[in-house]
């Protein structure tokens, strides 16, 4: 064979891409904990399935059932309220889908060490709501749990209070780590309590904690709660010595933790779709604000305007401020200019600086009122030097733009 042949077929050889066929992973089955019988002495019943054992506790609630201010067959009138009210609203959840208000208690707070040791679901039947909790019994049987949850399968709507940012995400990342054995979790539709709860209380309550929306907002206060950052360890404990007593008590604190889910879903939807009543003029006026960012203009005015008549003027500066800004946008710009001018006296630096700037071009743009233009431009200048800005650049540009402005209209005002 010459030798041109030879070169010819080993490039042929070395071309050839040898398959190598990858076999599943066998899944081993990891034999229940010991103290299986300790844990169901103190309250949970044993679950087995193909991938290992968990314990679950389940508790049944009448419509009737009240948790603080509010009873949960409540939740169904808001679930009417909006259907009725036809708002297209980020928060507003239809009746015919499936709610799941979810909850969980992991052993960390992120890693791929941190497990989740108790999924916490609460939903509606035909009777009443029930509460269903699946405990991990083990690290090693963490592929039961998850699939037990059946969260790869349904479609349902998840409810939560930073589950996601936090729960759901944990939740990817453990299903991912046994995902050569288990079907794949199913995307769902979430709705974040917690993001709507800064919506609306910004500024009004100092803490977001739900604990704390429980107390203020919710009538419920906890009575021999356990802290949620000693969860991890009282389950290790529990692991460890076999004894289940006191993380009965964490599963009470994930119990109070959903039921106040039920009940602050129920509360927002009655903040954002009722006429003013007892909360803040703080409160509706970032209810105002909120519907004016999802450009429902009108819906966001007639909060803005209903603020502004209820509360003393000394609460209403930044109801004003935004009111004015759709009213600019509708063209109302009398109205916006004298809403401007109502807002200055009671808002920050910062805004006061805004709203001299759209009062400057109010009027010189719209009302042709160069001598006020020129007014409000100087007030804004002068503003400047009082705002501690985080950079001089900023600084220097605002300075640079307002005295353009002034140059400008000092020259229209002449030339007029």
């Amino acid at each position: 064979m010459s030798y041109e042949n030879k070169i010819l077929q080993m490039k042929k050889m070395l071309g050839k891409k040898t398959e190598t066929k990858q076999e599943k992973v066998k899944f081993l089955k990891p034999e229940a904990p010991s103290y299986t019988e300790s844990w169901r002495q103190a309250g949970l019943e044993l679950v087995e399935n193909d991938f290992g054992v968990l314990f679950k506790r389940e508790v049944h609630y009448p419509f009737i059932y009240q948790h603080g201010n509010y009873l949960l067959g409540e939740l169904f009138t808001a679930l009417k309220r909006w259907k009725s009210q036809g708002e297209d609203h980020p928060f507003a959840i239809s009746e015919d889908e499936a709610i799941v208000f979810f909850d969980t208690e992991t052993t960390g707070l992120k890693g791929a060490g941190t497990h989740i040791f108790l999924l916490g679901f609460l939903e509606s039947d035909d009777e009443g709501f029930t509460l269903t909790q699946y405990v991990l019994a083990d690290p090693s049987n963490e592929a039961a749990l998850l699939f037990e949850s059946k969260m790869w399968q349904r479609n349902v709507t998840i409810v939560s209070y930073n589950g996601k940012s936090f729960d759901w995400p944990q939740l990817h990342v453990r299903w991912t780590l046994n995902q050569q054995h288990i079907p794949k979790l199913k995307e769902q539709r979430q709705v974040d309590l917690l993001h709507s709860s800064k919506r609306l209380w910004k500024d009004d309550l100092s803490r977001m904690k739900l604990t704390q929306v429980e107390q203020d907002k919710l009538g419920f206060y906890r009575k021999g709660d356990i802290p949620g950052h000693l969860a991890p360890i009282i389950y290790f404990d529990a692991v460890k010595s076999g004894n289940a007593e006191t993380l009965m008590k964490v599963l009470v604190h994930n119990e109070w933790d959903l039921l106040s889910l039920i009940t602050l879903y129920i509360h927002s939807t009655n903040l954002l779709l009722d006429t003013i009543t007892t909360e803040s003029a703080t409160t509706y006026t970032n209810i105002g604000k909120w519907f004016g960012d999802l450009k429902q203009r009108q819906t966001s005015a007639d909060i803005l305007k209903a603020v502004t008549a209820h509360f003393d003027s000394t609460e209403t500066g930044f109801a004003h401020f935004y009111l004015a800004y759709e009213l600019k946008r509708e063209g109302e710009y009398e109205l916006a200019i004298e809403a401007f001018q109502s807002a200055l006296s009671t808002i920050p630096d910062k805004k006061q600086l805004q709203a001299y700037e759209q009062l400057a071009m109010l009027f010189e743009h719209k009302m042709k009122d160069y001598a006020q233009a020129f007014i409000y431009s100087k007030k804004g200048r002068e503003l400047i030097e009082d705002i501690a800005f985080e950079k001089q650049t900023q600084y220097e540009k605002q300075q640079q733009s307002w005295q353009k402005r002034l140059q400008r209209i000092a020259t229209k005002n002449q030339n007029k």
